[in-house]
């Protein structure tokens, strides 16, 4: 079985206007999102290694939705009507905001970054990160931080022990 997303006219809207201030690499992944293709599917033309993590932020922020469900035979079923939980990994936003997560995801993005890539590489992920005044600002980087993570080779060792640990304050 597979799962099929799809855009929503949100998602649409994006692909023409670039107002959603997607990153390029989840732009393309929004792109090849069309209805028809299964997530393995499009893990074999994406060659993202958090192909899973980027479609729930997608799914999350209202560009893509479920559009059904592919069987090993080929055969699609619609999607549940019922609401389904999102593909991601994040837990539901806190409410009230906790600063304290805040900081700590801050500075694991931080000392992550610093350990596996160096002290001055990928300034830019930390600077938004400590820019981010809520948690759906700081799940925006998520992506790139996990990607430049991945991009080495002990991090590519340790990436879902990484990812899971930061995916607990985040």
């Amino acid at each position: 079985m597979g799962i099929v997303f799809a855009k929503t006219p949100k998602g649409h809207q994006e692909i023409t206007s670039k107002a959603g201030g997607l990153t390029p690499r989840v732009r393309r992944v929004l792109i090849f999102v069309d209805g028809k293709r299964t997530v393995d599917e499009l893990r074999g033309m994406v060659q993202a290694d958090d192909l899973q993590i980027t479609l729930g932020l997608l799914e999350e922020q209202g560009f893509i939705e479920m559009a059904s469900i592919k069987d090993p035979s080929g055969a699609m079923t619609p999607a549940p009507a019922e609401p389904q939980p999102s593909i991601g990994s994040f837990r539901p936003i806190p409410d009230p905001p906790s600063r304290k997560e805040m900081d700590m995801a801050r500075n694991f993005i931080q000392n992550s970054l610093k350990t596996f890539c160096g002290p001055f590489a990928h300034l830019e992920i930390v600077e938004a990160a400590f820019a981010a005044n809520t948690h759906e600002e700081l799940r925006w980087q998520f992506d790139p931080w996990f990607n430049a993570i991945v991009q080495t080779r002990e991090g590519k060792r340790r990436a879902e022990e990484l990812r899971s640990q930061l995916l607990k304050v985040i």
